[in-house]
């Protein structure tokens, strides 16, 4: 029998797991609650700074636990919000509701690699080129 009695719920656990796993990886010492903090934060900034439409394309490419908390606190009305530097996106980044500890270039940085693991390789180059170039630096290619 299934841990949670829902194939689908199952999977989605599975699928962010792994998520969390890989940022886990790229930032050794962080806990899980903290891969997971991190990387919605980071998620929900991204998803700020995006056209919606790009933000949706970006949503429906993730675990639907994930995609959840993507659109958590989603006001589609306030995008694309204008953060034109990296310490603006990271001070959002840390500045997100929830965040308890300290984000810095590093841990975005990590986050957005996960991302590029597991999206569409086009759909994150349409990501990158949506960010203003200094910003853009945060995620390498």
């Amino acid at each position: 029998m299934s841990a949670t009695g829902l194939d689908v719920f199952d999977k989605t656990l599975q699928k962010t797991h792994v998520w969390l796993d890989d940022l886990m990886e790229a930032q050794p010492g962080i806990s899980k609650p903290s891969a997971w903090h991190t990387l919605t934060a980071t998620l929900r900034t991204l998803r700020d700074k995006l056209p919606a439409d790009l933000a949706a394309h970006l949503a429906a490419q993730l675990p639907m636990l994930l995609r959840g908390a993507f659109y958590e606190q989603y006001d589609p009305a306030r995008q694309p919000m204008p953060l034109r530097t990296r310490e603006e996106f990271i001070q959002q980044v840390q500045a997100t509701p929830g965040m308890t500890q300290k984000i810095d270039a590093e841990a975005v940085s990590a986050a957005l690699q996960v991302l590029s693991h597991h999206v569409d390789a086009g759909l994150v180059e349409k990501l990158r080129h949506a960010l203003p170039d200094e910003t853009r630096e945060l995620w390498a290619a």
